[in-house]
């Protein structure tokens, strides 16, 4: 006899709005998004989430999100969402930024949330490559990649090397959780998602700043199909960029999500 019992194994989650989209086909930046809604569905955090996006491809993230949103100018979002969690130690607060805005523009804003180990998340889009305003070089556009600013390929004598930001913030004192995943294939989305618990889970516990660093397609500016850019996501960034803990707080270490 066949069963007529369904299981749910999917659906969307409560924290997600009911809207079309507006990134390109491909981008995984709605990857990104749906893990995020998750895993505050699951901590059951939504109620006291405040997101900070700034300008950007993420600039439209408040369309998305059924909680409370705020819009950064662009590389400020790791200033304002240090006031929002000072005024408002016991709100859940993240930011989601992209490489441009994170490691060029806000590098400073970065740089120093982290140092003083304010006691937020930040989601971190590296795609490597400014998406949202024509398709510039990025501080983490690979060695040889061509973008609208560098169409000849990026030249590391004249522009320099492509900038580690988990290495970087890996150091810091601040800093309590800080990896780096990628979105390129089902394994490393599940991996990603266990990321972003574990974000949300220091921030939660008090261990201060901690950061997911995301590694992201953008096949419309790479100019290449969906496919390929996941290609070149492993074959490319990952040999730039490597994937791995950077660094993990104690209290993180052996917790099962």
């Amino acid at each position: 006899m066949v069963s007529t019992t369904a299981e749910v194994v999917y659906q969307r989650p409560e924290s997600f709005t009911d809207v079309h989209t507006h990134y390109c086909p491909g981008c995984t930046h709605g990857i990104a998004h749906r893990l995020i809604a998750e895993v505050i569905d699951e901590m059951g955090l939504r109620e006291k989430t405040i997101g900070v996006a700034p300008v950007g491809c993420s600039v439209f993230a408040y369309k998305y999100f059924k909680m409370d949103f705020v819009e950064a100018p662009h590389g400020r979002a790791p200033a304002m969402a240090t006031g929002i969690k000072r005024v408002l130690p016991e709100n859940t607060v993240f930011t989601y930024q992209g490489d441009g805005d994170l490691a060029s523009i806000g590098m400073a804003e970065i740089m120093h949330a982290a140092a003083r180990g304010e006691n937020i998340t930040v989601i971190f889009i590296n795609n490597a490559i400014y998406g949202m305003t024509g398709g510039q070089m990025a501080p983490t556009t690979l060695p040889g990649m061509k973008t609208t600013s560098s169409p000849f390929g990026r030249d590391v004598e004249l522009t320099g090397h492509p900038i580690r930001m988990a290495e970087i913030l890996a150091i810091m004192d601040g800093s309590g959780y800080i990896v780096r995943r990628s979105l390129h294939n089902a394994a490393n989305i599940r991996k990603s998602k266990k990321a972003i618990r574990l974000a949300f889970e220091a921030q939660e516990r008090g261990l201060g700043f901690s950061m997911v660093e995301l590694l992201s397609s953008c096949p419309t500016n790479w100019k290449i199909s969906v496919r390929d850019s996941m290609e070149f996501i492993a074959d490319k960034m990952i040999p730039v960029f490597p994937l791995g803990d950077y660094k993990v707080s104690p209290s993180l270490e052996g917790l099962k999500v």
